[in-house]
């Protein structure tokens, strides 16, 4: 039956194009069917070329690709006129179109880098520099064992020479890691210097990425390392006091913050154990500082005696224990106003508990005294404080004491007892838990510090427990006598000490040389000094003027010569050394008295005693305060233009219990002869 004539016209017309798709059918079936044994055929015929181009390792260094009906050829040669000889042989070849030439040459590299890419989760990309010593098939296995297994190498590093010794091992060593990073991570090598970027797939394989970091292959070190923690979904950190220490648990935001939390938690902890469990990882909101974090959790767990400061959610909490009863109101007002920003404010659960033991402590150094712990209430406070501040010269007290109940009925009497103790050592500690109370410290002296177990158990109140361990501050090294000598000979020449007319004071430029020889004097125990203080120079005479007989013109009077200001009107440094000279000079010599060597052993008594006058930190101040004390006002005299006869043994006195104070011993320091007008005279005993 034949076709009606609209559709027979139509049919004819696109006939050629129903053909098409049969057509590209046949194509594509030819393409699929032939391209591959084109593709085998080419390489075949290249084989025997690549072949010949074995070198030691075994291996060929060219590589053949075929593309289509062309054929690549790729490696480097050992030089030119082998890689034009190679070229030259696959173009006589029947079978290629075309040979595309990506043949390089074996060169130097300087510095020898190479690198390992994550580029997806099961394959890896190779780039930069291979040694050329290694074949690449040997170098590809070795780093396929060192991969998670089914992981695939695209290789397109390049032959070279001048690689490290034992380049194989590192390159495994960092495949090897690979396996911890996410897509994207890098390993590489420069020289013999390793790096590592990325970001690790979870918590474990960070920490086993840190671990592992630290044991490089041998000739290899660690350089550039940029490991970003794994993301979590819920950010958490918490902080737990217990009665061993404190707990740390959650997360950090980068090792760097890791290592600053435990730094904060060992100075909490106060000696106790630190248990860090922290991890690092990502995750906390962005608007909140994680070092803010951390610093506001441990301002929080300063207030509980046990418990836990806990973040989640981006909210803060703190439960437990107080530290006393103001605690719960600060942890309140922490919360309200200290917060950081973005942190929500969670639950404050605290109870206030009597404290048991407790605990206050004094706390002595060269720079400070410092109380921390708990008292029962102000006046105690003020009370301790009192005891404290008339003993200290310079140093200022710091109180960071709070108040709790739970106190020994006579805490008060105790530590007023004890801070005078304490405050005369050089350092030391006064340490109370409930009624029992620890000296501890470092004395300049060894009479002092022997003293002190006896002294603390007269002045603590019935019922207490002492215990006193002060030792004697020791030279830190004993040097040899001779150069001893030389030392202390080279600060006597060089000095020019003067007093006052008419006074004992030293002046300031006697401390420099006089801390010096004390210094020498604690590391040299056969050092021995004489002193010997200088008299006043003498005064000249005043010639009174003739008065003007009758008649004649009144002359004007010549005046008289200004006289020493000790003599004319004692000063208030001059007053308290000129009158007692004077006394002394006027009180006859006792049967049996005191020879030229008595005021040494006077002030070795006082220096012995230095516990109980303050002196220990502050001989420049002592040697003053004896003058001080015996500053009283007096009837005026008739001032005298003579020097008090005992003015050279006055002076020699001043010094001698100066160097005493600042640490010379009692042998170390003896009286000389009187000197002459002028300076002070030192000098070296044999």
């Amino acid at each position: 039956m034949p076709l009606p004539e609209p559709f027979a016209r139509g049919l004819s017309r696109a006939g050629w194009l129903a053909g098409l798709p049969a057509l590209a059918l046949i194509w594509a079936s030819a393409a699929l069917y032939a391209a591959p044994r084109i593709a085998d055929r080419l390489e075949a015929e290249g084989a025997a070329v690549a072949a010949g181009t074995a070198t030691a390792t075994g291996e060929p260094w060219l590589r053949l690709e075929a593309r289509g009906r062309d054929l690549a050829a790729a490696g480097e040669a050992p030089d030119v006129g082998e890689r034009e000889t190679v070229l030259a042989r696959l173009a006589a070849l029947e079978g290629p179109r075309r040979i595309v030439p990506e043949i390089g040459l074996v060169e130097t590299a300087a510095p020898f880098q190479w690198s390992a890419i994550r580029t997806g989760p099961a394959r890896v990309a190779l780039e930069g520099s291979r040694p050329v010593e290694i074949g690449r098939r040997a170098l590809e296995a070795r780093i396929t064992g060192a991969l998670s297994p089914g992981t695939a190498l695209d290789d397109s590093a390049r032959a070279a020479r001048g690689a490290p010794p034992d380049f194989p091992s590192a390159a495994a060593f960092l495949a090897a890691r690979l396996s911890g990073l996410a897509p994207g991570g890098r390993a590489a090598l420069s020289d013999t210097v390793l790096s590592l970027s990325g970001e690790a797939l979870d918590v474990p394989a960070y920490e086993a990425l840190r671990a592992s970091l630290s044991d490089p292959p041998t000739g290899f070190s660690v350089g550039r390392i940029e490991i970003l923690p794994p993301a979590v979904p819920h950010f958490r950190f918490s902080v737990e006091k217990t009665a061993r220490g404190i707990v740390l648990d959650g997360f950090a935001a980068s090792a760097a913050d890791r290592e600053a939390a435990l730094r904060a938690a060992a100075e909490a902890a106060a000696g106790g154990a630190v248990e860090d469990r922290l991890h690092a990882a990502r995750g906390l909101d962005p608007s909140i500082d994680p070092k803010s974090l951390t610093a506001f959790a441990f301002r929080l767990a300063e207030l509980i005696q046990t418990g836990t400061v806990a973040f989640a959610d981006d909210a803060i909490s703190v439960t437990g224990d107080a530290i006393d009863g103001q605690a719960v109101p600060d942890a309140a007002a922490l919360m309200r106003d200290a917060r950081p920003a973005g942190v929500k404010a969670g639950p404050v659960a605290l109870t206030a508990r009597p404290l048991s033991p407790y605990r206050v402590t004094i706390r002595r150094t060269p720079e400070a005294v410092t109380l921390t712990g708990h008292l029962p209430d102000d006046a105690t406070r003020e009370r301790v404080l009192s005891a404290l501040r008339p003993r200290l010269f310079r140093e200022p007290v710091i109180d960071r004491t709070r108040l709790a109940d739970g106190a020994p009925p006579d805490l008060g009497d105790a530590l007023a007892a004890a801070s005078p103790l304490v405050a005369s050592l050089a350092s030391g500690e006064v340490a109370v838990q409930d009624r029992a109370l620890t000296l501890t410290g470092e004395s300049l002296y060894r009479e002092a510090a022997a003293r002190v177990p006896d002294r603390l158990a007269e002045v603590l109140p019935p019922g207490w427990i002492g215990h006193a361990a002060v030792s004697a501050r020791q030279p830190a090294e004993q040097r040899d006598p001779a150069s001893c000598r030389t030392e202390a000979a080279a600060a006597i020449a060089g000095a020019v000490l003067r007093f006052p007319a008419g006074s004992t004071v030293l002046a300031p430029s006697f401390y420099p040389v006089l801390d010096a020889l004390a210094a020498l004097a604690k590391t040299c125990p056969a050092l021995r000094i004489a002193v010997s203080g200088p008299a006043d120079p003498a005064k000249p005479k005043v010639t009174p003027t003739p008065a003007a007989g009758p008649g004649e013109g009144a002359q004007p009077a010549e005046p008289a010569p200004t006289r020493v200001a000790s003599a004319a009107k004692p000063g208030p440094a001059d007053e308290p050394s000129a009158q007692p000279a004077k006394e002394a000079a006027k009180a006859p010599p006792k049967p049996g008295a005191a020879t030229a060597k008595a005021p040494p052993q006077k002030a070795a008594q006082k220096a012995s005693s230095g516990s109980d006058k303050d002196t220990e930190k502050h001989p420049k101040a002592a040697a003053k305060k004896p003058e001080a004390a015996a500053r009283k006002p007096a009837a005026p005299k008739e001032a005298s233009d003579e020097p008090p006869p005992d003015l050279p043994r006055l002076r020699a006195q001043a010094v001698m219990e100066y160097l005493l104070q600042a640490g010379a011993r009692p042998e170390q320091v003896v009286a000389g002869p009187d000197a002459p007008a002028g300076p002070l005279a030192l000098a070296l005993l044999p």
